[in-house]
């Protein structure tokens, strides 16, 4: 494509809400994390080093009996979300903030990505007594 020279009328999305297709034999529960396969299905968060954090669950989305696509979960990116923190080593504290934490579960992240075998889930924003504040990047 080349360069236009006139005035172009871009579309464009808002950015806060998403609707992606789930994986076959999945099911998506409102309030975790969700993540993208590498194909581009999502599934809850996992350990694994090729998904890619999207945000929270909207809603419950039920596969379990269907293709990869039949369905799609809506999810929510825009803002911090509350999930559990890990333990140990992993734990993250505020000595943490800004920086990268990773998907240990559909509910829990951690502060290393395993030696090697995690994703990243986002920035952690805050750490409370409950767990970490995450913004999806």
């Amino acid at each position: 494509m080349t360069a236009i020279t006139t005035e172009r009328d871009t579309q464009r999305r808002l950015g806060s809400m998403a609707a992606y297709p789930v994986l076959a034999s999945t099911k998506v529960l409102a309030g975790t994390l969700v993540v993208l396969t590498a194909a581009g299905y999502a599934q809850g968060g996992a350990v694994a080093t090729t998904l890619k954090a999207v945000g929270m669950a909207q809603e419950t989305a039920d596969n379990t009996a269907g293709a990869s696509g039949d369905i799609k979960v809506t999810v929510r990116r825009d803002g911090w979300f509350h999930f559990f923190n890990s333990a140990a080593g992993d734990l993250l504290t505020i000595a943490d903030i800004s920086a990268s934490c990773y998907i240990v579960d559909n509910q829990t992240v951690a502060k290393t990505d395993g030696t090697g075998t995690r994703s990243v889930a986002g920035k952690v924003r805050d750490v409370d007594a409950t767990g970490v504040w995450i913004e999806f990047v």
